[in-house]
């Protein structure tokens, strides 16, 4: 595997959580105790970065900047098994960069663990149905409409956000990374573990829904979220 895909994956995520986190911390000391304000802004921030990143790295690593999001992919043939590790510690790492960067920027300590309770049923199943819902966009969008895949991603977020208590992690570096920063998008770091398995089992289950609703051969799953290089090279060749 070239190392240019995993610099895509760590470059993207960290920009992903400077937007998360750096809007998080801006919209709280704007809005102070307004929280519908806060929340707005940081969804809002958060989409139009996500537009942004996957439309610049997504023609060089397929911008998943999320491990949920590779291991499905690879499930489906789309990425080689060789490459997840690369891409998940690529996207880990770069969310953590991101993080610190943004507590840095806004005059914070680079990590300090957040306090902010995110545990109980409710939330977990929110977690479920906040990534089942991102990974089905994106099934959805690869299958009949690729090129609308990064607006269609980013809308997703933006309104989930709003219609999940969790406010839509659905990322399993993203909540890792959250959980170092005791801001407005913070998390608890006990909370984290079960989050994680709540986000993989919701990609899980919506793969394999789609899976069956409409199978794809791995040249297609190879376009989520965005075509790699090689299936360009694919789809050029006589």
């Amino acid at each position: 595997m070239s190392l240019r895909p995993a610099a895509a994956e760590f470059i993207g995520t960290a920009f992903l959580l400077l937007a998360v986190v750096g809007s998080g911390i801006m919209a709280q000391r704007l809005f102070g105790n307004n929280l519908g304000l806060a929340l707005l802004a940081n969804a809002i921030a958060t989409g139009g970065a996500l537009v942004a990143l996957i439309l610049a790295f997504g023609p060089i690593s397929g911008a998943h900047f999320n491990p949920a999001v590779t291991l499905a992919d690879a499930w489906q043939g789309g990425v080689p098994w060789a490459s997840v590790a690369p891409y998940i510690g690529a996207q880990v790492v770069g969310a953590l960069c991101g993080t610190a960067l943004a507590n840095g920027m806004f005059g914070l300590p680079l990590f300090f663990p957040s306090h902010h309770a995110r545990g109980g049923a409710p939330l977990l199943v929110s977690e479920f149905v906040a990534t089942f819902g991102l990974l089905a966009t994106i099934w959805g969008c690869v299958r009949t409409r690729l090129g609308v895949t990064p607006f269609a991603v980013a809308a997703y977020i933006v309104g989930a956000y709003w219609f999940t208590p969790s406010t839509s992690f659905a990322n399993p570096a993203v909540t890792i990374a959250r959980s170092l920063s005791d801001t407005f998008a913070g998390i608890r770091p006990v909370d984290v573990p079960l989050f994680i398995v709540a986000q993989l089992l919701g990609a899980f289950a919506a793969t394999a829904v789609f899976a069956w609703l409409s199978p794809i051969g791995p040249t297609t799953a190879r376009e989520v979220v965005v075509a790699h290089p090689e299936v360009r090279h694919e789809l050029v060749s006589p």
